[in-house]
């Protein structure tokens, strides 16, 4: 009866083992297949963080002084005159002058030495400064106080307090 009371016991100890090896290994196999998937995230992450770094030095690069000089001017726009400000009171300060068109920037020495220099970009104004002087000095001759250049920002009130809008 000995041989027979310890098959049941022999028997329950094999599956008790046979199943922790069992449930070890799929824990093993979850385990690195997480791995895995961390591995591979943190790859993109990496991949995606250097387009976001190459992506904003675009970005810096094309919103620098030079280069948004360099665009306006391909776009036929010219630095402005000095603007007027208008106060609270009404009183105007400051005196209005026309935006002249600057002449072209001199050629890089290498295009000086004989290379053809290209035209002015197709929105670009072609009459000469001189001509286009002429009319914003007028505008204050008729006793009317001169309006402020386009695009003119007024400056703060320097007292502090809010300027009060009447109309509102």
């Amino acid at each position: 009866m000995s041989k027979a009371g310890r098959t049941p016991f022999v028997l329950l100890v094999v599956v008790l083992l046979a199943g922790g090896l069992i449930s070890l290994l799929l824990l093993n196999s979850a385990l690195n297949q997480g791995s895995f998937q961390l591995s591979k995230l943190k790859k993109e992450t990496t991949s995606l963080t250097d387009e976001q770094q190459a992506l904003q030095r675009d970005v810096d690069a094309q919103s620098a002084p030079d280069a948004l000089e360099r665009r306006a001017r391909e776009l036929g726009l010219v630095p402005g005159g000095s603007p007027v400000f208008l106060g609270p009171d009404g009183k105007v300060s400051g005196t209005p002058t026309a935006a002249e068109v600057p002449p072209p920037p001199s050629p890089p020495p290498a295009a000086a030495s004989g290379a053809p220099q290209s035209a002015p970009p197709s929105g670009a104004p072609s009459t000469p400064p001189s001509t286009q002087q002429s009319a914003a000095p007028a505008a204050g001759a008729s006793g009317a106080p001169p309006a402020a250049a386009p695009g003119a920002v007024p400056p703060p009130p320097s007292t502090g307090k809010p300027t009060p809008n009447p109309g509102r």
